[in-house]
């Protein structure tokens, strides 16, 4: 399971013209699903996300997670983030998950996010969708977990 996490101003998501989700300060995490994927994984990356250090301490330093500022966290499926992209000129997708598994496994990563923190939004899984964002940094960290 992939996390392409961004260090956000603001963030919003909109299918449709119409706006689904919307986060100020905190992070906006693209996440892609692949087929070996399990509950353990979905775990997992919850647990880096919401503990993961990319804001800065009274020192500047990156020592504060989107938990300890009480920042947003935005939890967008994407599953072009899976591709195989090593050679020719057209991705390949065939390590992503079934949309059903998909599906599954992206709202158990909400489901679990929410119980541990209360500012979580979500893009909409399967839809069109629009992200709009303001990158601060720019700060972003592709998170991969096992």
């Amino acid at each position: 399971m992939i996390g392409l996490l961004q260090r956000v101003r603001q963030a919003s998501v909109s299918v449709d013209s119409q706006l689904v989700a919307a986060i100020e300060r905190g992070i906006l995490v693209f996440i892609g699903i692949e087929k070996t994927d399990t509950t353990t994984q979905a775990e997992r990356l919850v647990d880096r996300l919401l503990t993961y250090r990319v804001f800065p301490d009274a020192q500047n330093k990156m020592n504060s997670n989107v938990v300890e500022i009480a920042g947003g966290v935005l939890l967008v499926p994407q599953f072009t983030l899976v591709a195989d992209t090593r050679s020719g000129t057209r991705p390949s997708f065939s390590a992503g998950a079934a949309p059903q598994l998909g599906k599954q496994l992206f709202d158990q990563c909400l489901v679990l996010a929410q119980q541990r923190y209360s500012k979580v939004a979500s893009g909409r899984f399967g839809a069109d969708m629009q992200v709009a964002l303001i990158n601060d940094g720019p700060v972003t960290f592709w998170l991969q977990v096992k």
